[in-house]
């Protein structure tokens, strides 16, 4: 059996991939022309599969994608054809919790305000211009600086997909007491750290009752542009959103209007429509938005864990076995 790898990786990848699958011969093409005869005879193929190269293979029965997200890998003979498709899902998911937990606190805690009020050296809480305001007015009284710093155990996350990443960032909400309630078109058993979780049928209840939405859903036919003027209408005018997820689930321009309307409080985005963003989008500069370059999945470990993958189903495919991350080609994950 043979595994045609390209682009060519580098050698230390190279061998140990070998390593782990000795009964296969693994081919490291680093010329278009080589994988293109090469994989005439391929069993196997890692690496960004085209329609040519596709063609020309005879007898290929799995393919292992090096990118978790698929709809830039996919195409409509890959999805026809008899190969099996993997993917690198679940790598990111800690991660990527990691991240969307560091926009809740600062959005929560207006911690993105005070960042750019330290580079002018303003003094200047949000809600009022005295932090002490409140004390004066005696005990129990809340004011506008209370109100503007709002606290993560009386809040509701909403997440929307409660896959890999989905579900890490429940556990880490639910350790800061939020209450956390989500809708998944797949899954139907409940975490114990979900208080309710309900088909996608259900987006409106999440939205109206969750105080920070958060799509963790993959880019598919039925996810594109899932977020636009309806649904942010029907989230709390007090609401977050953040989107890790894919930026084709978002309208930005109905995104930037709800945000400028005062229909949500604010956003907190790693994926766009359009990347890189233009420099002239409107979102560069709202005031409770917080925008990160598409960086929420890096970490040193990714690496590690991605070769992790690809040796572990080369060898559970020299053997015989089923292969992990299999992906639903129709369904697009």
């Amino acid at each position: 059996m043979k595994l045609l790898i390209h682009p060519a990786i580098d050698d230390a990848r190279f061998q140990s991939i070998c390593a782990a699958a000795p009964e296969l011969a693994v081919v490291n093409a680093s010329e278009a022309e080589q994988a293109q005869a090469e994989i005439v005879n391929a069993d196997a193929f890692f690496g960004k599969l085209t329609p040519q190269l596709l063609a020309a293979a005879g007898q290929l029965r799995w393919v292992q994608s090096p990118t978790a997200s698929l709809e830039h890998y996919l195409f409509p003979e890959l999805i026809a054809h008899g190969c099996v498709l993997t993917n690198m899902r679940g790598l990111f998911s800690d991660i990527i919790a990691d991240q969307v937990m560091g926009y809740v606190i600062c959005l929560a805690r207006n911690l993105h305000t005070y960042i750019r009020q330290q580079a002018q050296q303003v003094w200047a809480p949000v809600g009022g211009e005295d932090g002490r305001v409140n004390f004066a007015q005696g005990p129990g009284v809340v004011g506008p600086i209370d109100r503007a710093h709002l606290q993560l155990s009386r809040m509701t996350m909403g997440i929307v997909g409660l896959g890999a990443i989905g579900g890490e960032l429940a556990k880490r909400a639910s350790a800061f007491g939020m209450r956390v309630i989500a809708v998944d078109p797949m899954r139907t058993e409940r975490p114990p750290e979900v208080a309710w979780l309900r088909s996608q049928d259900s987006l409106t209840a999440l939205l109206q009752e969750s105080d920070v939405v958060v799509v963790a859903a993959p880019h598919t036919p039925a996810t594109e542009r899932m977020f636009s003027a309806p649904q942010f209408q029907r989230m709390k005018a007090t609401a977050y959103f953040i989107n890790i997820g894919r930026g084709a689930i978002v309208s930005l321009n109905d995104l930037t209007a709800a945000l400028q309307s005062g229909e949500i409080a604010g956003a907190a985005l790693d994926v766009y429509e359009t990347e890189p963003l233009p420099p002239e989008h409107p979102l560069w500069d709202e005031p409770n938005v917080i925008l990160t370059p598409h960086v929420a999945g890096y970490a040193p470990c990714i690496a590690e864990r991605h070769l992790a993958v690809v040796k572990e189903n080369a060898r559970r495919f020299q053997a015989g076995q089923p292969l992990r991350n299999v992906v639903d080609k129709q369904q697009w994950f």
